[in-house]
């Protein structure tokens, strides 16, 4: 899918992203969630921080004029990190992968890092496709899932 686009978020697209991450299986995915995907009031609490935060890159995930998902680079553990996350009615399209493609010509710090639970073969071959390769492993407790999720590191030179 050629058509991605990347644009700055606004207000207009938190309730899209809230509803995206209503999905149990997205959750499940992710792995590393809010404690409570359904309150909106964490939700918006989080966004808050994160659109007043000029050191977060944050964009919004344009296809067809579809709000479908976000993709942001942050820090985190003391290292750039990128994340993403495709409403799940648009995973296996080669959005996310188109969506990661363009956000990288913005952001051109490197190394850059980026973590996935190491059973979530999509965003794993998504990082692939775009240049990461996995470069260590960690653990940590899934709020998604209720345990200790294992996970890949995964970092772009």
């Amino acid at each position: 899918m050629s058509n991605v686009m990347l644009r700055n978020v606004v207000g207009d697209d938190l309730p899209i992203f809230f509803k995206h991450q209503q999905n149990r299986e997205a959750n499940h995915m992710a792995a590393f969630t809010s404690k409570d995907p359904g309150d909106w009031n964490s939700f918006i609490t989080h966004w808050n921080k994160i659109l007043t935060d000029k050191d977060i890159m944050k964009q919004t995930i344009i296809v067809e004029n579809n709000v479908v998902g976000h993709i942001s680079c942050f820090e985190q553990f003391g290292e750039p990190e990128v994340s993403y996350w495709i409403g799940k009615e648009y995973w296996g399209k080669g959005i996310a992968t188109n969506a990661l493609r363009e956000f990288l010509k913005h952001v051109t710090i490197r190394p850059l890092y980026a973590r996935a639970a190491k059973d979530n073969i999509g965003s794993l071959k998504v990082l692939e496709r775009c240049g990461f390769t996995i470069t260590g492993q960690d653990s940590g407790f899934s709020n998604a899932r209720g345990e200790d999720v294992e996970e890949f590191i995964l970092t772009l030179i």
